[in-house]
């Protein structure tokens, strides 16, 4: 059973890895309560606050993207099962656009 830890050990160190080479620098501004809030999670799960922020930020990014509203449209994208699925026209389309557009100006040349 040694070498599952040997391996899982590599596979998290690997993971890690590859999480920071991607994390960036930013300053944000909290409001004091928010920040007190932070700073007793971190203290509680013994983390350093960036660390904390970023994941708490993540999270919730996804919970966003999650509970964006679907709004059918009247243009037919395809059949599935022999129904009609309807283009996005609500909020998520423009938003993975935007991103699209964000992430081609951050690869290097």
């Amino acid at each position: 059973m040694p070498n599952n830890h040997i391996s899982h050990l590599l596979q998290e160190l690997e993971h890690q890895a590859t999480v920071r080479g991607k994390q960036m620098e930013c300053n944000f501004t909290l409001n004091q309560e928010d920040l007190i809030k932070v700073e007793a999670l971190a203290e509680l799960y013994s983390l350093p606050k960036e660390e904390l922020v970023a994941t708490l930020l993540h999270t919730v990014l996804l919970e966003i993207e999650q509970k964006m509203p679907y709004k059918a449209g009247t243009k037919v994208i395809r059949i599935e099962e022999g129904d009609p699925i309807y283009e996005d026209i609500g909020p998520m389309p423009r938003y993975l656009a935007i991103q699209n557009r964000l992430q081609a100006g951050t690869k290097c040349a």
